[in-house]
């Protein structure tokens, strides 16, 4: 029997392509000319001569005798050049401000047209696409048919399994065909996309060009709003802020609903500031877990050095002798130490014992490529045992109360019940140190590399080793400071911090940060524990069983990772 296939409709081109290229233009030319005869003593010049010092400085392979003598003599250039800069300054202004005039004048017209025809041409292709389908359904309903009126009567076993074999073979036919039809749809549409935003491209580049690789502030802006359109996707923004907006909806619906239940106005300004509060210490426990979830781990012991580092900011700042005898010695009694050296000293044992124990877990992950599951596993039933064997579980007692408010208290806003908690200062300086470090060292570009694919990145050079250790040490940093802060919110016992392991790493996978490794970003981790900072607070604040917050932030952390995963495979 004749084997029948679809055969999709072709969608021919509707419009001819506009071309047209600002800088082909005679007159644009003829501008950049100028401009290059005016710049190539002056700035361009003085563009090369600070690379050659540059180079020349740092060249090994020179003395310093010849070294000298070039950079004098560069020297000489340089001023020179800089006289032919102010020299041309005036006239390179005008030309500058004439060129792009033109420019934007040629470029928008062109840019107009280019998007007349291109939306005519989506029209057509949008039309095209429906008449493709239909056209498709059409032929498979029909061959169908043709399948069914040529097995009629009373059929054997053979003719039976044949009919289903065709049948099989159309409908395999007939999603290929709408497969290949959609994908020409895309293209077609994606090709409309590009031609609008290349017309408006090849204006930006080409007042670069004139602006010698600069671009003034409302062009720089121009083009991210350009870009942005460019590559957003509803599919794609949906699926990565889903979640967000089920949470956005949650603390909408608490807002409205907290006024009709009596409790008031759950987003005043005094509770967002409580929420800030209660999100600072928390925010040093992401910000060091981050880096290990970056590089497709995690951290359990994060509970266990919340615990150790507020102990012993507690016990030194504790006012008066301790009720605490570590491990049945004598009493510790740290009154008669200055205030700023009591401080700093639980400050920087703080950081010290938990970096020691966070430096444990990353040295048996670094080197025997132990998952950092069991490795902080392990620190954290050492911490464990540690601290209840040497305080018998007994609370450290009350801080100093001059030295808790002086670091943990509140600042009265003037003319205002409202009162600013002094812990959200150093919450916004961790935010800053990590961002500076994840985004503008080197380390930082090496963490990404190594969460993204450890072998190539060891292959390119990259200690994985030492970036592994370096992650986890600044971890430890992270949540002594954290613990050290802690201590002014809570009455410091060996049980201080349990569970806090499980907010910090959900509050990193809601905020983006991949398990999978090498994909999140320091404002991600941030909002994440605002976020879950903030679900707690709404929870608590209209009397929701705590039992039942837990049931909320499961469901939110299944969610998260269940989307992750979904952009995960969908990127793969």
């Amino acid at each position: 029997m004749e084997k029948k296939t679809n055969k999709t409709v072709e969608t021919k081109p509707i419009v001819e392509e506009v071309e047209f290229s600002i800088g082909d233009d005679p007159k644009v030319k003829g501008y950049e000319a100028k401009l290059f005869e005016l710049r190539k003593d002056g700035v361009l010049k003085i563009a090369e001569l600070v690379e050659e010092m540059s180079s020349i400085k740092h060249n090994k392979m020179l003395d310093a005798e010849t070294k000298s003598s070039i950079l004098a003599k560069d020297k000489e250039l340089l001023h020179k050049a800089k006289e032919v800069k102010a020299q041309n300054k005036a006239e390179t202004k005008a030309i500058v401000k004439e060129a792009l005039d033109y420019v934007n004048s040629t470029s928008k017209v062109y840019e107009a047209k280019v998007a007349a025809v291109e939306n005519e041409k989506k029209i057509a292709i949008i039309g095209a696409h429906k008449q493709n389908v239909a056209k498709l359904a059409e032929d498979h309903k029909a061959k169908l048919s043709d399948i069914n009126s040529q097995y009629v009567g009373q059929l054997t076993k053979d003719q039976i399994d044949e009919k289903k074999t065709e049948i099989k073979n159309e409908n395999f036919s007939y999603k290929s065909a709408c497969y290949d039809e959609t994908n020409r749809y895309n293209t077609g549409l994606q090709r409309v996309k590009d031609n609008k935003y290349n017309a408006y491209n090849d204006r930006y580049n080409e007042a670069k060009i004139i602006r010698n690789g600069t671009s003034s502030f409302l062009e720089s802006q121009e083009y991210k709003f350009k870009n942005f359109g460019y590559k957003f996707i509803w599919k794609k923004f949906l699926l990565n802020n889903a979640l967000y907006f089920v949470i956005i909806a949650f603390f909408i619906f608490c807002s409205i609903y907290a006024p009709f239940s009596g409790q008031g106005e759950l987003f005043s300004l005094q509770n967002i500031f409580n929420i800030l509060e209660n999100s600072s210490t928390r925010m040093f426990y992401a910000m060091g877990v981050a880096g290990l979830i970056l590089i497709a781990g995690t951290d359990l012991s994060v509970g266990r050095m919340v615990a150790l580092g507020s102990v012993t900011t507690a016990l030194i700042l504790h006012d008066g002798p301790n009720v605490v005898t570590l491990f049945g010695g004598d009493k510790l009694n740290f009154t008669s130490m200055p205030m700023f050296s009591r401080v700093a000293l639980a400050l920087v044992l703080s950081i010290i014992f938990c970096t020691i124990f966070s430096f444990i877990a990353g040295f048996f992950t670094a080197k025997f490529k132990m998952h950092p599951f069991i490795s902080t596993l392990s620190t954290q039933l050492v911490i464990y045992g540690l601290l209840y064997y040497a305080t018998n579980g007994t609370p450290a007692g009350n801080i100093d109360s001059g030295i808790k408010d002086l670091i943990g208290g509140r600042w009265y806003i003037p003319g205002s019940s409202i009162t600013f908690p002094k812990l959200i200062i150093p919450m916004i300086l961790v935010i800053i140190v990590i961002w500076f470090i994840w985004n503008k060292t080197k380390f930082g570009k090496n963490m990404y590399a190594v969460g993204g694919n450890a072998e190539a990145a060891s292959v390119s050079g990259i200690n994985v080793f030492w970036v592994t250790l370096g992650i986890f040490i600044l971890a430890g940093v992270c949540y002594g400071c954290g613990s050290f802060l802690e201590a002014f919110r809570a009455n410091a016992s060996a049980g201080t911090g349990q569970g806090y392991e499980l907010d910090a790493i959900a509050a990193c996978v809601v905020g983006g940060i991949s398990f999978n490794g090498g994909i999140g970003k320091v404002k991600g981790a941030v909002i994440g524990v605002i976020i879950f900072t903030a679900l707690t607070y709404a929870l608590n604040f209209l009397g929701i069983d705590t039992n039942l917050q837990f049931v909320f932030k499961g469901i939110i952390i299944l969610s998260a990772v269940a989307l992750d995963c979904v952009k995960y495979i969908r990127r793969k």
